[in-house]
């Protein structure tokens, strides 16, 4: 009897036993699964920031008050969705705005340029002990593929300052800054055949061996020589050709716009189908103190016409569902109208408009008064926007980098994203 009942208890231990493996088993394999799920979507994910420096007047642009005075004498047209109207300097974005989504209800506290701007690429306020990323090199590094020959992260056009950039992330994620597009990169081609260029390399790597050191001087060390291998990738890739914006046709360069942004975007387009993971576009101007409605209608058009034609480009070739276009600046501009005609800067209130990545266009997300002096609906932080960003991009923006001191940082630390967003 005794034999017995061991032998029932130990059969119960065995399959009490296998089926808490299988459990096991079936978690790891579910998790495994997902996991795999995960890194096909996020295969050939890519993202354009086209950034408006300086601040745009949200009034202006997406966010227009024509029936309070605050407005000015600033018109709005319809778009391609009833019930949403946009600024009448922005014709073609209205036709594209069953692609586009306005987020009217960013609300941050920053209206200092550097400490705005340095917050709405990095997701954090200026601090003394750490060199946050920027968005751009976080990119780079969770979705750029090892074997690139191209930069992954490119940053196109002028401006106030280069800007923050790869941080704490190493220099391997810093923005490849080209003044504007039009031609390849300069100095970029060896100067002598290809062997004795392999040889150089190889020599350069041996010296680079010898005097790495320890500590600092040998993270610094592997840093510089990590940056050496990237630039004589680029130096030999036969990929080059994408600079070159002479391969297009002339129809598809007049589509964008015989001046530098639309260039730059024409530019953007052809470097996230060659693989490049991020390219940040720059349109400067927008600081608008004085004579605000004279230069925005100054400055709108050539905005208007890139950003229009990136968005339906990109969706005819297939390609906006896996590229995630923003439009920002780092701050709005003042409701009220200062006595030199312009607007001075407003953290409070501001737009942002996005596209592609599995966001669905044709809506509008938050909403600001009447008189535009705060937002009264879905207010939006520069946190939620960063995980809205990361949700689009397959990103987990809890995702946590060692800073040189040991200091755990995360990709977002608060914040949610803006599921409505997405499709």
């Amino acid at each position: 009897m005794t034999s017995t009942m061991d032998g029932e208890a130990a059969t119960r231990r065995d399959f009490l036993t296998l089926s808490a493996l299988a459990t096991i088993s079936a978690g790891s394999c579910f998790q495994l699964l997902r996991s795999h799920a995960a890194e096909l979507e996020r295969q050939g994910m890519s993202c354009i920031l086209l950034r408006m420096q300086g601040g745009p007047s949200q009034f202006e642009t997406f966010d227009p008050k024509p029936e309070h005075e605050n407005g000015g004498p600033t018109k709005t047209i319809s778009t391609a969705v009833p019930g949403i109207h946009v600024a009448e300097h922005w014709p073609r974005v209205a036709e594209a705005m069953r692609d586009i989504c306005l987020i009217r209800s960013m609300t941050n506290r920053e209206g200092n340029h550097q400490r705005a701007t340095y917050q709405l690429q990095t997701g954090y306020v200026p601090s003394p002990s750490v060199k946050y990323p920027t968005l751009g090199s976080v990119v780079s590094r969770e979705l750029a593929p090892a074997d690139l020959d191209l930069p992954s992260y490119v940053r196109l056009g002028g401006g106030r300052g280069r800007g923050p950039g790869a941080g704490i992330l190493g220099v391997e994620h810093e923005p490849f800054v080209l003044p504007a597009a039009g031609r390849p990169p300069e100095n970029v081609k060896p100067l002598v055949a290809p062997g004795r260029f392999e040889r150089r390399l190889g020599l350069l790597r041996d010296l680079e061996g010898v005097s790495e050191g320890r500590g600092a001087r040998a993270r610094r060390a592997k840093e510089q020589g990590a940056l050496y291998q990237r630039a004589a990738r680029l130096a030999v890739s036969p990929r080059l050709e994408v600079f070159d914006l002479e391969k297009e046709s002339e129809s598809m360069r007049a589509a964008y716009g015989d001046h530098a942004f639309g260039r730059n975007c024409l530019l953007a387009r052809r470097l996230v189908e060659s693989g490049v993971t991020f390219v940040e576009v720059r349109a400067g101007g927008w600081d608008t103190h004085a004579e605000n409605f004279e230069r925005v209608a100054q400055l709108a058009p050539n905005v208007d016409q890139g950003f229009a034609q990136l968005v339906n480009d990109l969706r005819q070739r297939g390609r906006l569902e896996k590229t995630l276009i923003i439009w920002m600046g780092e701050f709005g501009r003042t409701p009220r109208i200062n006595g030199r005609g312009g607007r001075d800067h407003f953290p409070r209130a501001s737009t942002v408009a996005l596209a592609g990545g599995g966001v669905r266009g044709g809506q509008v997300v938050g909403k600001t008064s009447p008189d535009g002096m705060g937002v009264v609906e879905r207010p939006v932080s520069v946190e939620d926007l960063f995980c809205t960003l990361c949700h689009g991009l397959t990103i987990d923006p809890r995702k946590e980098t060692e800073s040189p001191l040991g200091r755990p940082v995360k990709i977002v630390d608060g914040g949610e994203p803006i599921v409505d967003v997405f499709a």
